[in-house]
C-alpha cells in the first residue's frame, strides 16, 4: 500500500477482526486470518460476510459509514477534531473508537 494512505483496525467488541484500508480505487475491508479461524466470531455485518477475499467498493461501505455520527453530533466531532465532514475515513478514526453496539475502529492495532 502506498504512503499516505489511512488503515483502521476494526474490533467486535474486543476482538480484532480485520482492516478497513483506503486504496487508489477505493476502500478495502479484509478479515483477519486469525479471526477467521474462530468459527464463533461473528461477521462485522450482514453486509460483510465472513470470508477470505478482501471486500473492495469505490465507496466508503455503507455500514462502515452508517457508524459516523449524523446531525449535532457530526457537527461537533468535525469542529473539535478539525475534520472536514467529506472526509468520512477520517470521521471514522476519531469519531467510532467507542460506537454504539459490538463494533470499534481504532486508528492502531491493540
Amino acid at each position: 500500500m502506498e504512503p499516505g494512505f489511512r488503515t483502521a483496525y476494526v474490533y467486535v467488541r474486543e476482538d480484532y477482526a480485520g482492516t478497513l484500508s483506503e486504496t487508489d480505487d477505493g476502500y478495502e475491508f479484509r478479515y483477519d486470518p486469525d479471526y477467521l479461524s474462530n468459527p464463533d466470531a461473528p461477521p462485522v455485518s450482514l453486509t460483510l460476510p465472513r470470508q477470505e477475499q478482501p471486500f473492495l467498493s469505490k465507496t466508503l461501505f455503507a455500514f462502515f459509514d452508517g457508524l459516523i455520527p449524523e446531525g449535532w453530533l457530526l457537527d461537533l466531532v468535525s469542529r473539535n477534531w478539525k475534520i472536514d465532514q467529506r472526509d468520512r475515513f477520517g470521521l471514522l478514526l476519531v469519531a467510532c473508537r467507542d460506537c454504539i453496539g459490538a463494533v470499534s475502529i481504532r486508528e492502531d492495532k491493540a
